[in-house]
């Protein structure tokens, strides 16, 4: 997969205003805004959802909603500073089908997730992250340029499209979908284990 060449944008505030003004798919037309990575821009963790979910749509930030909250609490549990940490979304708009009143996830299809690829190759450009991590199969594709199936690379080290250590792990939505709490508690002991690796990976740079 050869990387798309990049704009000349080296500030993260620049790189929201092109991403504002992005018409590269057709899903800035029924988004509310577009909804740009957010963190430190010498962040060490790079964490890379699907899409912005409701939420993060209406308020323009990452991870707000109940997902966001699931993963705060997954990253300080595997040790990780949350302040060291920038996330972002393979997709920057909000794709969702209308139910009534309701605004349901629709997820991003392969073309949505190529034309956004440029914003996140950006993204590392700009913050340099020393580890990077892809939240569920979607990210994984924009980090990868290609499809990868979930269970044969997760908590793996592996390396994303420009080099740079990637770990794949699921998307805390999934833990949202759960009905027990036994199943829950589980699959969030292993969302913790994939991002421990993270945690070991930085060790091992400083």
């Amino acid at each position: 997969m050869v990387m798309e060449e990049l704009p000349k944008i080296r500030s993260l505030a620049a790189l929201r205003e092109a991403e504002a003004a992005c018409t590269r798919c057709s899903l800035y037309r029924h988004a509310t805004q577009v909804v740009p990575g957010e963190g430190p821009k010498d962040a060490r963790v790079m964490i890379v959802g699907e899409q912005p979910g409701d939420q993060e749509d209406k308020q323009g930030r990452p991870f707000v909603g109940p997902a966001g909250r699931v993963l705060d609490r997954a990253i300080v549990e595997a040790g990780i500073d949350r302040k060291q940490v920038f996330v972002t979304n393979a997709v920057k708009h909000f794709k969702f089908e209308q139910r009534g009143k309701r605004r349901i996830h629709k997820r991003p299809n392969a073309y949505e997730i190529e034309r956004c690829r440029l914003w996140n190759d950006l993204e590392r450009a700009i913050v340099k992250p020393e580890v990077v991590v892809a939240l569920g199969a979607t990210a994984a594709r924009s980090l990868f340029g290609r499809p990868v199936t979930l269970a044969k690379v997760r908590g793996e080290t592996l390396r994303s499209i420009d080099g740079r250590p990637l770990v794949v792990t699921i998307h805390p939505s999934f833990l949202l979908r759960l009905q027990d709490d036994e199943s829950k508690e589980r699959e969030f002991a292993r969302l913790v284990a994939d991002l421990r690796t993270c945690t070991r990976l930085l060790r091992a740079a400083a």
